[in-house]
């Protein structure tokens, strides 16, 4: 008769300790092996296990390759990946192709029409405005199709009043221009002409087309003399190089390795703005500063009436709103929310009642270091903690110790674009920052991305933006009640270096920024709604568009 083997028979053929030890330990990975294969989930186990997620901080001198039998990329993220190339693909439809035989084929402001639609002997407060533009080219020809930047506004100079106006584009170069009437009193129209159709499709091209307009130096330091050499987000080199990798994230840095000289030893980096340009001779003349931001329309205004109309009464601005466009308007110099009821900040008490106990982090470029300026003047006992560091970019700490405030901004990490000298000893990006962020009902995160993206391919962005967004899902599983706000990029000023920083692409960006996060529980500062109204063409706007800012964020907070 057959006998099943039993466990004391096997124990009885294994006689010393460490023997069994060792058939346990045979039997348990066996187990374990036949559970994981017959698991419908084994292949998602193994890619997890093959990319592990750590919330320890990442440095650019803790982890670092030599380019010897590496890739000049790191490995991709499957899902991050995918979710760039639909993006992309979407945005190469909207924007496609537009080839011209010369100038006098391209959109003309001063040949386009604009008509008020259905005009009417009385206007009054909370009215709609339309208006139908006809866009021609220099000829007077009436184009075929859309894609035109386009810039609109109302305003009231004396009353210190303006907002943004909806532009829908048909398609076939007729736009519907749309504004809310929001004030009692004379209104202006403006419709600028930012940049005809044939000029956006060059400068997406051109965007897309190469990383080299923007030179960046590295500072390495050998002894105490320092070294300069060349970096990039992408170095075409047989040399030996530096790569600064965040594998997780797909983020990379590089710079050309100097001779007997470690990577680690990167301290510091500065950049200019190269002589290469993707555009035609042809093209160029697109972006000389009298064929950009041109009136459309000159002397078109309305008077408002009051009337009476019935008041909506406004819930709290709080986290999560979704806000329409416009989101707000200025009267009076003071920005004014259409979508929910702002707290009022008049008094340096209310501020700093708002700001106790909060734990607020400000992470990326320098129109968020506007805000501790600003903060600091605002509310008067907060003082900078001194970090030891230098420059503009330095990490800048405010607190108030009795109170128990900090407010902290620090920079992004790659790309940063300036011609000062910065220092990378505390850099990170931000993905990596808010992990390292615990998080409580009193804490608030700002993150705000753009400008020092403009001249750089769009797919760099993306990315970032959906890391960022990744983070904050990380944070919001371990503390659900942190508050995360979202600022959109400002405008700026309207220069002949229109490849590399033209608003264009800012008003790509921000669409992007807007659809990545549309399903998350952040709050939004739409400062390019902001500026508008402003009529701000500073990247640095003046201290009435910060308080405005800086107002819709108190009141998202407290």
């Amino acid at each position: 008769m057959r006998r099943v083997l039993s466990y004391r028979t096997l124990l009885a053929l294994f006689p010393n300790a460490p023997a069994r030890k060792l058939l346990l330990m045979v039997l348990f990975i066996f187990v374990f092996w036949v559970v994981f294969m017959t698991s419908k989930d084994h292949t998602k186990f193994l890619f997890r296990f093959n990319n592990p997620i750590t919330l320890r901080q990442w440095h650019i001198f803790k982890e670092f390759l030599h380019s010897e039998g590496l890739p000049n990329t790191p490995a991709p993220t499957a899902e991050v990946e995918l979710m760039v190339m639909d993006i992309l693909e979407k945005l190469n439809r909207q924007i496609p192709p537009r080839p011209f035989a010369n100038l006098n084929t391209t959109t003309s402001a001063k040949e386009s029409t604009a008509t008020i639609l259905n005009p009417r002997g009385k206007y009054c407060i909370g009215d709609r405005l339309d208006v139908l533009l006809v866009a021609k080219d220099h000829f007077g020809r009436r184009k075929q199709y859309g894609g035109d930047f386009l810039r609109t506004r109302i305003f009231s100079s004396a009353l210190k009043a303006g907002a943004s106006g909806k532009v829908t584009d048909f398609n076939n170069g007729t736009y519907l221009v749309s504004f809310t009437l929001f004030w009692e009193g004379p209104v202006s129209l403006s419709i600028l002409l930012m940049h005809p159709s044939e000029g956006v499709s060059a400068l997406w091209r051109a965007r897309n087309q190469g990383y080299d307009r923007i030179i960046f130096t590295g500072q390495f330091l050998n002894g105490t003399s320092p070294v300069f050499t060349k970096c990039s987000l992408t170095l075409n080199t047989d040399a030996e190089q530096c790569q600064y990798l965040d594998a997780r994230d797909n983020e990379a840095f590089y710079c050309l390795k100097p001779p007997n000289v470690p990577c680690e030893a990167l301290t510091h980096m500065k950049t200019k703005n190269s002589n290469v340009s993707y555009l035609s001779i042809k093209e160029h003349l697109l972006f000389q500063r009298s064929n950009m931001a041109v009136e459309v329309i000159k002397n078109l205004a309305i008077t408002v009436s009051p009337c009476r109309r019935n008041e909506i009464k406004k819930k709290k601005c709080q986290i999560g709103m979704k806000a329409p466009f416009p989101s707000g308007y200025i009267f009076k110099g003071r920005w004014i929310s259409t979508f929910c009821k702002q707290n009022e900040f008049s008094q340096m008490q209310e501020i700093n009642n708002c700001l106790t106990r909060k734990l607020i982090y400000l992470m990326g470029d320098s129109t968020l270091r506007q805000w501790v300026y600003y903060l600091q003047k605002a509310a008067k006992t907060l003082t900078f903690f001194d970090l030891h560091g230098t420059g503009l970019f330095q990490t800048h700490v405010l607190l108030d110790i009795k109170q128990h405030i900090l407010i902290q901004w620090k920079k992004h990490s790659h790309p940063f674009v300036t011609q000062t000298l910065y220092s990378l000893k505390d850099d990170n990006y931000i993905p990596r920052e808010i992990d390292q962020v615990a998080g409580d009902s009193s804490t608030a995160i700002v993150v705000t991305l753009g400008q020092h993206f403009r001249p750089f391919p769009i797919n760099i962005f993306i990315r970032r933006v959906i890391n960022v967004k990744k983070a904050i899902e990380r944070l919001f599983l371990r503390s659900p009640e942190t508050k995360v706000i979202i600022k959109t990029e400002n405008t700026r000023e309207v220069n002949e270096n229109a490849e590399i920083f033209s608003d264009f692409h800012g008003n790509i960006q921000n669409l992007i920024l807007r659809d990545i996060f549309r399903d998350l529980n952040v709050g939004i500062i739409d400062a390019w709604d902001m500026t508008i109204a402003y009529c701000s063409e500073n990247t640095h706007p003046p201290d009435n568009v910060i308080a405005g800012q800086i107002a819709m964020f108190l009141t998202y907070i407290c």
